[in-house]
């Protein structure tokens, strides 16, 4: 699929993944239709998206309210008379220990994550279908594969993300709709502000984990995803730990344990127990970026993230033999 003159719904579209996908599709020539609960944010982002030579339209929406999704999908198009993409990137997290999170900060998680995904999918798949072609993006996570501990909602959410993405694409070839395309991103640590806007019942501060990579090589990927779609893929050094996690399950946790509790959460910042943007957006016009210096990705790096990988994993599993 050519992506000049195509038109793209982006979820989540007022800061990091969703946003960065948002201003790269406009750069090659698409019209995107832009969804997040944050108008302030998502005006700035449609200016941004015109600069770089794509239409844009801002449509404030909250993913959990499925009717409201639904008009978004008519807005998209009345507006551009098709919709050819739909990316669902919209997403919250919460830090804390398992019987502290509050009942109604789980359940906001998994009615933004997962339930936000489903009426995404409702709300575009028949477009896509009448039209016979179009491409259905979720953007899960690695932690949808390897699970870390104090993040249960939000691994549970992007596990049955690639599970939805499964189901949705085997529905669709019985059904004969071999030009609708449901694929599934896997990225690792991304540096946007989803860890400054988390709900936090740890105590202590939750910052990215290395190594932290910018949200451009989500949004590239997501685009070259689009132009020839693929079943799934994973954008970061999260690549070595997919095939680890089934291969060696305890080694795995093992790491992403002690990850965490390094890396993950700060050992000298506290953090007060709150909500974070849970049930209300942050106020501001948003923004791609965290503030946690993410690199681009190199081959160079790559290997060095392997290397660094596997390292870990044998000192893991060296440790479990003794």
């Amino acid at each position: 699929m050519r992506i000049k003159g195509r038109v793209a719904v982006v979820t989540g579209a007022s800061s990091g993944i969703g946003r960065a996908t948002a201003l790269a599709f406009a750069k090659k020539g698409a019209a995107v239709v832009l969804a997040a609960r944050r108008e302030e944010a998502l005006e700035e982002v449609a200016g941004q998206c015109r600069a770089r030579g794509g239409q844009a339209l801002a449509v404030p929406t909250d993913v959990t309210d499925d009717e409201g999704v639904e008009e978004l999908a008519r807005r998209a198009a009345a507006e551009f008379g098709r919709i050819d993409v739909w990316i669902n990137s919209a997403a919250v997290t919460a830090f804390g220990p398992f019987r502290e999170m509050p009942l109604a900060d789980f359940r906001r998680v998994v009615d933004v994550n997962l339930m936000g995904y489903v009426h995404g999918a409702r709300a575009a798949l028949p477009y896509l279908r009448e039209q016979g072609e179009g491409v259905v993006v979720n953007v899960s996570s690695i932690a949808g594969v390897v699970a870390q501990p104090y993040t249960h909602a939000y691994g549970m959410t992007k596990s049955a993300i690639r599970m939805l993405s499964t189901s949705l694409r085997q529905e669709l070839r019985l059904e004969g709709a071999d030009g609708v395309h449901v694929c599934s991103v896997l990225p690792a640590t991304i540096d946007t502000p989803l860890f400054q806007h988390a709900a936090n019942y740890t105590g202590r501060k939750a910052q990215a984990m290395p190594p932290v990579y910018i949200p451009e090589s989500v949004a590239r990927a997501i685009v070259n995803l689009v132009r020839v779609p693929r079943r799934e893929i994973v954008v970061g050094p999260g690549r070595g730990l997919v095939p680890l996690a089934k291969t060696a399950p305890g080694v795995t946790e093992r790491i992403m344990r002690a990850q965490v509790d390094r890396f993950h959460l700060s050992r000298t910042e506290t953090a007060p127990a709150d909500s974070g943007n849970l049930h209300r957006p942050m106020p501001g016009t948003g923004s791609v970026h965290g503030g946690w210096h993410g690199r681009r990705r190199t081959a160079v790096r790559r290997v060095a993230a392997a290397v660094a990988l596997g390292a870990v994993a044998a000192a893991c599993l060296g440790r479990s033999r003794r």
